[in-house]
């Protein structure tokens, strides 16, 4: 989503109190001034007894305090500021909240999961969120929220000429191999491509790690697709694989298509690289005659969130250890009769809202519940239905390479009998996807 869409310099403040309670009274009071029918008590309550159940504590002294209500409104986004710093029962004792993006939601407002979790992600980033709170006043804030922050180093015109450049070569290439798309890196740039270096007939796509908006175009828009996929290492190009696989599941490409390719190294500001990649070829050993990589039940948006946190497992570990696990996505039904529980589980009794994989928050409490013996069980809509679950089905069709044990059995085996997709982070930091059986490696530690 675009963060500016919803945000608003009257409802950005700097905040005086000391307390989350005392936070929350005065950006729900910039929001009353505005919309007269917002009841302040009311929805102070909510917020409350939402934190009370889940910390919104995002890490990096930011805070997501969130509730739905009935208003008029799809969306209502208050942010303050504390430069001396709020006391938070989600932090630790000698941490303090800089930064609260109260955000509002109307009771019937869509993708209210996925408008929570694109906040989430923009401000996650430490270095980004320091140059909010440092901001020299409120009008800098919002400039730096909705336009960029500070720091940023403007693109020369000399690499401009040459983007421009590399970029027609770009459209030649694709034109002359019959591509279907043309691929960008996005991260090849600080702060966005500038407008004007991609103008073409040609389907284009852009991959970003982080949440990117469309940059200004008087003609038309420069993408027609965006993907955010996150790249945990430094090799060049080394989200395509993910992104050829997040295009796939979108329908944005078929695994018919060959797509060309333009990138170069993250954060220079300058494409260096071309390459052409055909898809049927790349996949070849998860295709096996079928066109349908993605269940019917499972939503594109799940299994791009359920590999994010299996990569992030797979870099960050638990405490410093690696941890396997395995995420079984889609039929879930079905799933459910081919496995059995080894532990009380610990999502029963939580309103789906709360335990879908969807929800940022929901985060840390995976990786934590990764510690457990036996697989994760999520519906196609991302809803977590269990943890520390048994798988039970027998493959014996299938016969995996050496070095890979139970967990992966267990996957290929779900796999193939179940319209689902299972995902497995080995100890050793490998993250693979199985689909019917057959296995695509996604991530190898030792790359990075």
């Amino acid at each position: 989503m675009r963060l500016e869409k919803i945000i608003a310099r009257s409802r950005i403040i700097d905040l005086h109190s000391v307390t989350l309670r005392g936070a929350l009274e005065e950006l729900l009071s910039v929001c009353a001034e505005k919309f007269d029918d917002l009841k302040p008590e009311s929805l102070l309550r909510g917020l409350l007894a939402r934190e009370s159940t889940m910390t919104t504590y995002l890490g990096h002294g930011v805070s997501l305090p969130h509730v739905r209500v009935k208003m008029k409104r799809r969306y209502i986004l208050a942010i303050g500021r504390s430069r001396t710093g709020i006391r938070h029962e989600g932090v630790k004792d000698e941490e303090r909240v800089n930064l609260i993006f109260m955000l509002l939601a109307g009771d019937r407002a869509p993708n209210y999961l996925q408008v929570l979790a694109s906040i989430a992600r923009q401000v996650r980033e430490p270095e980004l969120v320091q140059n909010l709170t440092t901001a020299p006043d409120l009008d800098t804030l919002y400039e730096r929220l909705v336009g960029g922050f500070d720091g940023i180093r403007p693109v020369q015109a000399q690499q401009n000429r040459t983007n421009r450049l590399l970029f027609r070569e770009a459209q030649r290439v694709a034109s002359g191999a019959a591509c279907s798309a043309i691929m960008v890196f996005g991260d090849t740039f600080i702060g966005g491509i500038p407008a004007g270096i991609l103008r073409s007939k040609i389907k284009t796509i852009l991959v970003s790690r982080n949440s990117v908006e469309q940059p200004a175009s008087e003609d038309k828009e420069d993408f027609n697709i965006t993907l955010q996929v996150r790249a945990f290492s430094n090799q060049r190009m080394s989200q395509l694989r993910s992104a050829i696989l997040m295009a796939l599941t979108h329908g944005a490409l078929n695994f018919t298509d060959r797509i060309c390719c333009i990138g170069g190294v993250a954060g220079s500001n300058q494409f260096d690289t071309l390459t052409v990649v055909e898809i049927e070829r790349e996949f070849q050993t998860l295709l096996t005659g079928r066109n349908d990589l993605l269940p019917l039940d499972v939503k594109p948006e799940v299994l791009e969130r359920v590999i994010a946190v299996a990569t992030e497992l797979a870099i960050e570990g638990r405490e410093g250890k690696p941890v396997g696990s395995l995420f079984v996505v889609g039929d879930i039904h079905k799933v459910e009769k081919l496995s059995k529980p080894l532990v009380l589980n610990p999502f029963y009794g939580y309103k789906e809202e709360d335990r879908n994989i969807l929800n940022p928050f929901m985060d840390e409490t995976v990786k934590e519940f990764s510690s457990i013996d036996g697989a994760f069980l999520i519906g196609g809509d991302g809803v977590l239905e269990s943890a520390g679950s048994l798988i039970q089905a027998v493959d014996t069709d299938h016969s995996l390479p050496g070095g890979l044990g139970s967990r992966h059995a267990a996957a290929a085996a779900i796999s193939l009998k179940a319209q689902c997709i299972a995902i497995v982070v080995s100890s050793s930091g490998q993250v693979t996807l199985f689909r019917r059986g057959v296995m695509l490696p996604l991530m190898d530690r030792r790359a990075q």
